[in-house]
């Protein structure tokens, strides 16, 4: 069950000496080095993390509460996965949380996101990882909606930019080349991305330099997520079947 922090928008920041641990982190990226100061990491940046995202889920409740996330599930592991890669360091130097629709996969369908590093305050919204099911649904709704769609995009540009994310070359299989909505079609992520300073997150303002950006992206999530909450339900059965 989410707990749902109602004293509204309060966050003082995080402690000086959580911001001080990733510094610390990224210069001494090593087990031996971490696991004398795990309660530093505990204490200093997971738990104030855990607040801060208690805190957002209290203002998605009033304008996006199908994406209020349990902290457990919204705050990524500090541990980072070696298996594949060829960067064996065992942790990451940021930490961040991520905040998907209720019913649909975690990385797949659209989201928000934020981070804390040792450079910036990273922020996100939108479908960063779809898979080839949730492009071709995503690319279907954006052909027949995206004179609707492309207002909506619009909306968050000046907090954010514009909406971003990797295309392909042409058009995919099934889409006419000349179609009004190429550009849209052709990409492959559909994302909102924006760094702040640093120096942001050690105070009360990161809540709400969060949340007002959140807040005018959520009707462009809306859309994204529309074709494969459309989607779901057919998925499901034809499993069960």
């Amino acid at each position: 069950m989410v707990r749902i922090c109602f004293h509204k928008y309060m966050f003082p920041g995080f402690p000086k000496a959580g911001l001080a641990f990733l510094r610390s982190l990224k210069r001494n990226n090593r087990r031996e080095w971490f696991q004398p100061r795990k309660e530093v990491f505990d204490t200093q940046l997971k738990a104030p993390m855990t607040t801060l995202v208690e805190a957002v889920n209290a203002a998605l409740l009033e304008f996006a509460p199908d994406h209020i996330t349990d902290p457990a599930k919204a705050i990524y592991r500090i541990y980072r996965d070696t298996r594949f890669s060829s960067d064996k360091t065992p942790y990451k130097t940021h930490i961040a949380a991520v905040f998907p629709r209720r019913g649909l996969d975690r990385h797949s369908s659209a989201g928000f996101y934020f981070h804390i590093s040792t450079e910036s305050v990273g922020l996100a919204a939108g479908a960063y990882m779809p898979g080839p099911e949730q492009l071709r649904d995503v690319r279907a709704w954006l052909a027949e909606n995206h004179t609707m769609f492309r207002r909506a995009a619009r909306g968050p540009e000046k907090l954010w930019g514009k909406l971003q994310g990797s295309a392909l070359t042409r058009n995919p299989k099934g889409f006419d080349p000349e179609h009004p909505a190429s550009d849209l079609i052709r990409m492959k992520q559909w994302v909102y991305w924006v760094e702040l300073d640093i120096k942001l997150a050690a105070t009360p303002q990161l809540l709400g330099e969060l949340t007002k950006r959140f807040r005018v992206a959520a009707p462009v999530i809306a859309m994204l997520n529309a074709p494969l909450r459309a989607s779901a339900p057919k998925k499901r059965a034809a499993f069960e079947e």
